[in-house]
């Protein structure tokens, strides 16, 4: 957690699970550790949830126009974003691939806030929960038809550990694809570090009895 600012903007960039279980602790940690609310960005559909919309305001939710992720981040608020964001969550599996894309918009905000952007990764956060979105009938509802619907199972007792890597500092020479490139292998360096590929559900319940890291 020292890698959190103790005031100032940072925006905080992170693997999304099937559930991002972790990041929920983490943001329950940044106001423990730190007193300070953590902004999030949301996909879209969360926001069509009946009921959800107190709750989303209540934690700080945002759906992530540039314009309103920046305000927040000149305002000298920390921000949470996954580049994956849903695909990765429901399509990404146990060998850990990040599903960013040609997504830039985060590195964007970044340059256009200036701030530092400090990656993050969950050892064992899919052996905690899978998705069976590789099964072809759910990617293809998603691809055709943005319909975000894949079953979901776990709750699996398993080690999670949290890790932060070094922030990013804003570098005006740094355009957005570049910056986007540079924190894709932040993240990909902890995954690389912190995950022994494949997961393995049951090497992670063991986890829970030692404090053993990944075996290179």
């Amino acid at each position: 957690m020292e890698k959190i600012p103790n005031k100032g903007p940072a925006l905080i960039v992170y693997y999304h699970a099937a559930i991002p279980i972790d990041y929920y602790y983490f943001l329950a940690n940044v106001i423990i550790q730190k007193g300070r609310t953590c902004h999030s960005v949301a996909d879209h559909f969360i926001f069509k949830i009946p009921g959800f919309k107190l709750l989303l305001e209540v934690f700080s939710v945002i759906h992530g126009p540039q314009e309103e992720c920046v305000r927040a981040l000149k305002n000298g608020d920390l921000l949470g974003i996954s580049p994956g964001g849903v695909r990765e969550a429901l399509f990404s599996d146990e060998t850990y691939p990040l599903l960013w894309g040609k997504r830039r918009g985060f590195a964007q905000v970044a340059i256009d806030s200036q701030v530092p952007v400090i990656p993050m990764f969950t050892q064992n956060v899919r052996e905690g929960f899978r998705s069976l979105g590789t099964l072809r009938l759910f990617r293809w509802l998603y691809e055709r038809f943005r319909f975000p619907f894949a079953p979901v199972y776990g709750g699996f007792p398993v080690k999670f550990r949290t890790f932060l890597g070094d922030p990013i500092p804003y570098d005006p020479d740094l355009n957005a694809a570049e910056l986007a490139e540079r924190v894709q292998q932040a993240v990909q360096s902890l995954i690389d570090e912190h995950q022994k590929i494949p997961g393995s559900i049951l090497r992670a319940l063991l986890e829970r009895f030692h404090t053993k890291h990944k075996e290179h």
